[in-house]
């Protein structure tokens, strides 16, 4: 059984010699992408470096950047702003005072003021009844129920064009 395994035929190329694999890959490496470059490459456009210079610092070419970062291209700043929140909350549940001022602080800036209570003036605004606005249409319509005599207000009723 040995003799019929090593008396297969070995491939020749065209010169004679005996085909071997291949060692290195030829033409250039595909890029990989992983998760550190994702962050390397949104932290960058949050600082708002551009294209080139990001993918310089990552050794890359601009369309390869483009083609696989897009998404942390055009919205690194909310990434980057994201997980620095994911951060401040996890300290503050830890029991991190400064953690907590911050994100108080952030919270305070950003957040929309919360409703005001209703006062008495409101109270008694609400309580009276306040016809609602006309709109065009009821107002055409009411307009067609009462039509005009005259000639001149006819054609005063029509807009220049």
């Amino acid at each position: 059984m040995t003799d019929e395994i090593s008396r297969q035929p070995v491939e020749m190329d065209l010169f004679g010699n005996p085909l071997e694999p291949l060692r290195d890959r030829r033409g250039r490496p595909s890029f990989k992408k992983n998760k550190e470059n994702q962050d390397f490459v949104a932290v960058r456009a949050a600082a708002n470096w551009s294209q080139e210079r990001i993918a310089e610092a990552l050794g890359c070419d601009p369309k390869t950047l483009r083609a696989n970062f897009s998404r942390e291209l055009s919205g690194g700043a909310l990434i980057v702003e994201g997980l620095c929140l994911d951060v401040l909350m996890r300290r503050t549940r830890e029991g991190h005072v400064p953690s907590l001022r911050a994100l108080q602080d952030r919270m305070d800036r950003t957040a929309p003021p919360a409703p005001k209570a209703k006062g008495k003036a409101q109270e008694d605004q609400a309580g009276k009844d306040v016809p609602a606005p006309i709109g065009k249409k009821e107002q055409r319509l009411e307009g067609a129920q009462k039509p005009d005599a005259e000639y001149g207000d006819l054609y005063d009723r029509i807009r220049p064009q």
